[in-house]
């Protein structure tokens, strides 16, 4: 958290440099790092010209839909942040109301987990590979407009499998992990 009685122009030079570090903050996490108002964050990036957490997101994940070779666009959950194909990736999934269970609240285990998947899959550097084999765990429940940000990792290759590791976390919480060996069906498919 910064002290208070920074300037103005003081506090929007750290914004613009908190953002570019980590375009994901949202205004209530830039507000309590500032210790002042989310409206006050709000006016520093209408000011600055900083597009709101949800355009950035997208902005940024249209730049890494591209690479992507072993899953459509539309078929990845959340929005893909980065991508360094047959290596790493991330996404960042908004949850919302409509994925809770009606009497709990907590979003339904099939959303974070297509999450994972469809992450590990998109990291793959071919044009068609499966699920083999998933060994997951759920470590902690996530509700309703928390923001998923899953990471993933191809740990290992052997052959046509690669092993990929991915974590999930609802800010520093990890929520979510697996272990996911997908399969690469290139020559076997005609795409």
């Amino acid at each position: 958290m910064f002290k208070k009685g920074l300037s103005k122009k003081e506090r929007q030079k750290e914004l613009q440099t908190l953002l570019a570090d980590d375009p994901f903050l949202t205004d209530e996490e830039l507000a309590e790092r500032f210790n002042v108002s989310i409206q006050t964050i709000r006016l520093d990036r209408m000011e600055l010209k900083i597009p709101e957490l949800r355009e950035r997101i997208k902005a940024v994940a249209q730049e890494n839909y591209s690479k992507v070779r072993a899953i459509g666009i539309k078929e990845i959950v959340g929005e893909l942040v980065d991508l360094e194909l047959g290596k790493r990736g991330i996404s960042v999934l908004e949850t919302t109301e409509d994925m809770t269970f009606e009497k709990t609240k907590i979003v339904r285990g099939e959303f974070i987990f297509a999450q994972a998947n469809s992450l590990a899959i998109a990291v793959i550097d071919a044009n068609v590979a499966l699920t083999g084999v998933a060994n997951i765990k759920y470590k902690s429940p996530v509700f309703a407009g928390q923001k998923l940000v899953a990471k993933a990792e191809v740990t290992r290759v052997r052959g046509n499998k690669q092993f990929v590791f991915v974590r999930v976390y609802e800010k520093q919480r990890e929520v979510f992990r697996g272990k996911f060996i997908l399969v690469s069906l290139d020559g076997e498919v005609n795409v």
